[in-house]
């Protein structure tokens, strides 16, 4: 079994025996966030893009535990020169790591570091680790090639960004769900802000009205896969 944990916004921990993942690990500032840094025992953290909200402590957690930054080129090596252990990638690449396997996939947004600095493209990552592939769509508009995502990968879960303004709002979410054809889908990215404020179960209703499950996972709680 594989287990998710969403900490509100972006984050999430995927936890599979040994292996303990934390993606996006904006906990500081973040009011659905029920840990603190401290409290997070990591081996890798993922990170989609370099925004605050989303590199959020992933440093701190990193050096504090020994982990791996998992990044696009030019932020795995932002986290070098600040002291992490760090593994590059980019767009499109995959590699396998001793919990399973990463691949970075397109994101339309932005990327850069709370100092300023371009930190490459943003991304989206499947995970496949103890048998699962989970989606992780970082902050992403729509975009038509999340089908062939969907198509060449069969997604166990899809962590899709509902709250709009930034990102997909439900709407384009739910059409997002249709294209990735997921066995599960779980909203993210809704509600820290009032910008971004959403209603998870809408979306959730306009997913089960095409057929498809969703599951809203509340702050600070897990599911198992």
């Amino acid at each position: 079994m594989v287990k998710i944990t969403y900490h509100g916004h972006s984050a999430f921990e995927i936890k599979s025996g040994n292996h303990n993942i934390i993606i996006d690990p904006f906990l500081e500032g973040n009011k659905h966030a029920k840990i603190r840094p401290s409290d997070v025992k990591a081996n890798y953290i993922i990170l989609t893009h370099a925004h605050g909200d989303h590199l959020g402590s992933a440093f701190d957690i990193a050096k504090k535990n020994g982990a791996t930054v998992i990044a696009v080129n030019e932020l795995a090596d932002y986290a070098a020169e600040k002291g992490c252990k760090a593994h590059n990638m980019h767009i499109g690449g995959g590699y396998n790591f001793p919990f399973g396997r990463v691949k970075f996939t397109i994101a339309h947004h932005g990327s850069s570091s709370p100092d300023g600095r371009y930190m490459g493209e943003p991304a989206g990552v499947i995970i496949t680790i103890n048998g699962k592939n989970i989606y992780h769509a970082g902050d992403t508009g729509l975009f038509l090639d999340m089908k062939l995502i969907g198509e060449m990968t069969s997604l166990d879960v899809a962590l899709v960004p509902i709250g709009d303004n930034f990102t997909m709002g439900i709407d384009d979410a739910v059409k997002a769900v249709e294209f990735l054809n997921p066995k599960l889908s779980v909203p993210m990215h809704y509600n820290t802000f009032g910008i971004i404020e959403a209603d998870p179960n809408e979306f959730k209703r306009k997913v089960e009205s095409i057929g498809k499950k969703c599951i809203i996972i509340p702050f600070g709680e897990s599911i198992e896969v």
